[in-house]
C-alpha cells in the first residue's frame, strides 16, 4: 500500500478545520433552532448565530476555493482503486457545491422573507433579493434538503477519513491533520 507523504499547506488545513467546526456548529444550531419545544430566547439566539455564521462560512468557502485554485492538492495514493478516486472527487465536489448552496439558499430565504441578517445589515449591505413569500418558501425547501444532503456527505467524508486512517493507514488523513501542522503559505 503506497503512503502519501504530501501534507496540505497550513492555510489549507486551517481553512478546512475552521470550516469543519463552523459547519458542524451550524448543523447543530439549525436542527435545534426549529424545535417547537425550545425556549424562545434560545431559539432566537440560535437563529442569530446560524444566519451570521452562515455569512462567515460563505466567505471562508470563497477564500478556500480561491486558495485551492492557486494551490491544488497532490494526488491520492497510486494504489487507490479507481472507484475510490471517483468517489473522493464526487464527495469533495459535493461538499463544495452544498457549502455554496446552503448559505445562498439561507440568504434568499431570510431576505425574501423580510428578516434581517444582522452582520450584513450592520455593514449597510442592501438586500440582493426582493421580498417574496413564494421565493422564501422555495429557498427554505432548498436549504432544508441541501442540509440533509450536506449531513450525509459529511458523514461519508468522515467515514472515508476513518477508513484511510484506521484501515488503509496510507497517510491520506495526515495530509490534513493536525490542523496547525504542515508547510506554511
Amino acid at each position: 500500500m503506497a503512503k502519501v507523504d504530501f501534507q496540505y499547506r497550513r492555510p489549507a488545513r486551517l481553512l478546512h478545520w475552521a470550516m469543519a467546526v463552523l459547519v458542524i456548529a451550524m448543523i447543530a444550531a439549525g436542527v435545534l433552532m426549529i424545535r417547537p419545544d425550545l425556549n424562545r430566547s434560545l431559539s432566537n439566539a440560535l437563529f442569530l448565530f446560524h444566519k451570521n455564521v452562515g455569512i462567515a462560512v460563505f466567505l471562508l468557502l470563497i477564500l478556500r476555493a480561491l486558495y485551492r485554485w492557486r494551490h491544488p492538492p497532490a494526488g491520492l495514493p497510486d494504489d487507490l482503486p479507481g472507484w475510490q478516486r471517483r468517489a473522493a472527487g464526487l464527495s469533495h465536489g459535493s461538499l463544495y457545491a452544498l457549502l455554496l448552496i446552503m448559505p445562498v439558499a439561507g440568504y434568499i430565504r431570510v431576505k425574501a422573507g423580510g428578516f434581517p441578517i444582522e452582520s450584513l445589515d450592520a455593514l449597510g449591505a442592501p438586500s440582493l433579493v426582493p421580498r417574496s413569500e413564494a421565493l422564501a418558501e422555495t429557498a427554505k425547501t432548498v436549504h432544508y434538503f441541501a442540509g440533509i444532503a450536506l449531513g450525509a456527505v459529511i458523514a461519508v467524508h468522515i467515514a472515508a477519513a476513518a477508513y484511510h486512517g484506521l484501515v488503509r493507514r496510507d497517510g491520506v488523513v495526515s495530509r490534513m491533520w493536525p490542523p496547525f501542522a504542515g508547510r506554511g503559505g
